[in-house]
């Protein structure tokens, strides 16, 4: 371990403090600056990252009762910060999460903590999600969704790509651009589920309606749209009068158990929305689609998955508390059986782990290097949560915690399935 020269006794009990907690963490060179503006770099290797610890009670703030929540709110209230790589900074922060001292160890921690001062934190914007009324129901999905998506629209333009597309992409080479990317999945998309021209297409939870344009003026559909986010639906509609498709394609405020199923639609899509369902709603969720979809149709449903072999921290989300309340990944397992316990028929799995890893990176830069004209438009805290909560989310995908699967199910129009027995077309 590498020395540092100090005489403030408070930063050197800092320093043993630390020196003790990271005694066994290896995986990457990183450095710790204190709030005097002493360094320690723990070996001789240049640091990847930075821990900046903010003043003295920070170490109280985020290791008193350690775990994903304290040390995400320590973060995005300014306890300390990061400088570099933030992905690379989740080894750390998984390594001080899974830590466990023993007794004494724990005592002697605590005694250390609860000695140091207190701050306050300051205002935010961004509160922690305080949902009511029953998990799931209409109601309160409607106040989880609109808690992240309505932050403002400008906010999600200023690091978006042009088409404000908020899903994983599809990458042909890991050094292709957002925008590229982003339009090549939209026609991933599009060819998947073999558009037609007059075919009406449903896409549940349409965001700001990039799929929809994309359909109707590519594929001649006529597409319907649904998101919770009014916000969301106005530039989407606006952005649709402004290409002139306003007679092919619409986005509305609407929940998915709300779509009239009386005329069907003969293929139904649903990008990055599968998230917000729930467990005990996943049976509603694929037999309402089944529903909706004309026989011999096709529905996409494209969603993040957790793994069972690689289970979250235990401890309270931080996720859950800033950034998607009451989201559920489930297992793709799970999902799975359900849609076919529906009656679809499961006719196509793909995974896109490494594609969101590289959407994520990219999302990750262009929002570090947009901050100042960010800030115009909320506060700092918000800033922090999506930082923290993308860098975050990269190292999960990176790591094989988190998933992300497109699964193609059909629901059957007689013996035949109607579809083509290779997937040829999907890549010429």
């Amino acid at each position: 371990m590498g020395t540092v020269k100090t005489v403030d006794r408070t930063i050197g009990n800092a320093l043993n403090f630390m020196q003790e907690l990271l005694g066994g963490y290896n995986d990457c060179p990183f450095a710790i600056r204190f709030w005097d503006g002493t360094e320690w770099c723990p070996g001789d290797k240049e640091p990847i990252f930075t821990l900046v610890l903010r003043h003295p009670g920070a170490l109280r703030r985020m290791f008193l009762k350690a775990n994903e929540l304290t040390l995400g709110e320590a973060y995005i209230f300014d306890d300390f910060d990061i400088e570099g790589e933030i992905e690379t900074a989740y080894t750390l922060a998984d390594y001080l999460i899974q830590r466990r001292p023993g007794l004494f160890g724990r005592l002697g921690m605590a005694l250390y903590l609860l000695g140091l001062p207190g701050r306050e934190r300051p205002g935010s914007l961004r509160q922690a999600a305080r949902l009511r009324g029953k998990a799931h129901s209409r109601m309160r999905d409607s106040l989880a969704v609109t808690y992240h998506y309505n932050v403002s629209n400008d906010f999600y333009r200023l690091w978006l790509d042009e088409r404000m597309v908020y899903s994983c992409a599809y990458f042909a080479t890991a050094d292709e651009s957002l925008a590229a990317a982003q339009e090549k999945k939209l026609d991933y998309i599009c060819r998947k589920l073999r558009l037609q021209k007059g075919e009406r297409l449903l896409d549940i939870g349409c965001g700001w309606g990039g799929l929809l344009l994309h359909a109707a003026r590519h594929y001649g559909v006529e597409a319907v749209g649904i998101t919770l986010s009014r916000p969301q639906a106005e530039l989407a509609n606006e952005r649709i009068r402004a290409a002139g498709l306003a007679e092919r394609c619409r986005a509305q405020v609407m929940d998915y158990r709300e779509v009239d199923e009386g005329e069907g639609f003969d293929k139904l899509v649903s990008v990055g929305m599968f998230e917000h369902v729930g467990l005990q709603r996943l049976q509603e969720y694929f037999a309402k689609a089944w529903r909706l979809l004309r026989p011999g149709g096709v529905f996409l449903n494209h969603g993040i998955a957790s793994s069972l072999s690689r289970p979250f921290n235990p401890g309270p989300s931080f996720i859950d508390r800033y950034v998607f309340p009451d989201g559920d990944l489930l297992p793709v397992a799970t999902t799975l059986r359900t849609a076919e316990s529906c009656g679809f028929e499961i006719r196509d799995l793909e995974s896109l782990r490494e594609h969101y890893l590289l959407t994520l990176r990219h999302w990750v830069r262009r929002l570090e290097a947009r901050r100042e004209e960010i800030l115009c438009c909320t506060d700092e805290v918000t800033y922090r949560v999506w930082r923290i909560y993308m860098a975050g989310s990269a190292y999960g995908f990176r790591t094989g915690r988190l998933n992300l699967y497109q699964t193609l199910l059909s629901r059957p129009g007689g013996d035949e399935s109607r579809l083509p027995l290779t997937r040829t077309d999907w890549y010429a």
